[in-house]
């Protein structure tokens, strides 16, 4: 009886623990600054068109309220958590193209290169109207997508070059957009997929030096 009251114990001191350390947390993302981001009713109705199917309600729920996180002028921190094949690409998505509406750049991490392309592919198909860049940057690839049908292979440093000027609004990638040499010009909203398989120490690189903090959306 003893150690189960102890076993007891030491559990709610670690749960503690770790929502004092949540609440630090959330304290100190209040405190960032970070781009607001505005989305007009004509802008979000045109990203939309490009769909060819009508969101969910549930979708449309799950993006008012990521959208809405947005507008704030401190940084945004979802979790975005559903079921393989429940859409989440094309929510990310439909937030990265309303950040690039606003001149902001959005970074998409992926822990595989075979998940970063397939994300790549499923913006390229759904977006294609999308003529503000979207690049893919792993270790062995470099594409730009310019929208119409337009997408080219490029050499990495004219890559990031591009990503560094804020040419280039969305760049889809793996572990290679946290390499020192990349720079982004105005980054306003980070997504992170399969986040568990990221540490917090390495999402955060993707903010090093920078006075504006973006947001971050997990999934």
């Amino acid at each position: 009886a003893d150690a189960l009251r102890a076993m007891k114990s030491f559990a709610f001191r670690d749960l503690l623990l770790l929502q004092l350390r949540n609440l630090e947390e959330k304290k100190k993302l209040r405190e960032q600054d970070a781009y607001p981001v505005k989305v007009s009713k004509e802008d979000l109705y045109q990203i939309l068109s490009y769909l060819p199917f009508e969101l969910t309600e549930t979708q449309t729920t799950t993006l008012r309220e990521i959208l809405s996180d947005m507008e704030n002028s401190h940084p945004m921190n979802r979790l975005l958590q559903v079921d393989v094949g429940s859409g989440k690409t094309i929510i990310a998505g439909i937030g990265a193209l309303v950040a690039a509406r606003n001149g902001y750049q959005t970074a998409f991490m992926a822990p595989t290169e075979i998940l970063a392309r397939q994300h790549f592919k499923t913006l390229v198909k759904f977006f294609e109207e999308h003529t503000g860049g979207i690049a893919l940057l792993t270790s062995k690839e470099s594409l730009v997508f310019y929208g119409d049908g337009l997408q080219t292979k490029i050499k990495k440093t004219e890559l990031l070059k591009s990503v560094r000027s804020g040419k280039v609004s969305i760049v889809v990638g793996t572990h290679a957009l946290i390499q020192k040499q990349i720079e982004f010009g105005n980054l306003a909203l980070v997504i992170v997929d399969e986040q568990h398989r990221f540490g917090v120490e390495q999402r955060a690189i993707l903010a090093r030096g920078m006075e504006i903090f973006p947001h971050f959306l997990s999934m």
